[in-house]
């Protein structure tokens, strides 16, 4: 499981621990994505619902009676990451359909050309603030866990992670924000790093498509890039997966400074 560290991502076989929780919060989640109060988180023609912080999950993961999100994947994150102390934020639901990616609303062409051809490739928690969406820090997280709630193959819009890049992007936000006080990072304009890093990582890093199944999950680095590929086929319901990104418990500078 050390791959981690290295690769920045790892993936976690059936856990039947995760399966009970999953008897409890799959209906749940079915619930919010019918439920018309989200329907603004349908996306791209009607073939990605978003579905950000959608699933009623309390701080300590459990959801319609399912006990606290527990298993091998938290048990990871717990000893080998060194985070006991984790206040889980509402989880995301994001199901992707047939068809995908179609142009969102809104979104100018070299932006869904981006998605289309660089699967949205992102780290999370660097925000498009203000009207030029200058890419800035809002959210440390300690990491982006997925747990994957429909069967589905290799060919339904798999999770992206490019390996190895997370030290691409330790290394570029770490000379970005190098001197500037903890408290004014998420005032620093982190774009033209960014878009350097992610270049450098398109030309250096391997592109790994990583599937998985229900009671399994995978775990990516909070400075990974990774993203969405295309759908290329698979069942008609979509696939579905709920995404975790508690943020860190610790001073904004763990999130550069911790493995």
């Amino acid at each position: 499981m050390h791959e981690f560290f290295r690769r920045g991502w790892t993936r976690f076989p059936h856990d039947p621990v995760l399966a009970g929780w999953l008897e409890a919060a799959v209906p749940a989640a079915w619930r919010a994505v019918a439920d018309m109060a989200n329907a603004g988180w349908m996306r791209c023609e009607r073939t990605w619902f978003a579905g950000v912080n959608v699933l009623p999950n309390d701080e300590a993961g459990a959801v319609a009676g399912s006990g606290p999100l527990r298993g091998r994947a938290v048990a990871y994150i717990e000893q080998w990451l060194g985070l006991r102390e984790l206040r889980w934020d509402a989880g995301q639901v994001s199901v992707i359909y047939p068809g995908y990616p179609r142009p969102k609303k809104g979104e100018s062409e070299a932006a869904f050309r981006y998605r289309r051809d660089r699967d949205a490739a992102h780290v999370d928690g660097l925000h498009a603030v203000g009207a030029a969406r200058r890419r800035m820090l809002r959210e440390a997280h300690a990491f982006v866990l997925g747990l994957p709630v429909i069967p589905t193959g290799p060919g339904a819009s798999p999770l992206v992670v490019w390996e190895g890049s997370h030290e691409v992007m330790r290394a570029a936000f770490g000379e970005a924000l190098d001197g500037v006080p903890a408290e004014r990072w998420a005032e620093v304009d982190l774009t033209e790093v960014y878009v350097a890093a992610r270049r450098r990582v398109f030309e250096n890093c391997p592109r790994v498509e990583v599937t998985a199944g229900p009671s399994e999950a995978y775990l990516v680095h909070r400075l990974a890039l990774h993203g969405v590929a295309p759908w290329r086929d698979g069942p008609e319901e979509g696939r579905a997966v709920f995404y975790f990104r508690p943020l860190l418990p610790g001073p904004a500078t763990d999130w550069l400074a911790l493995d």
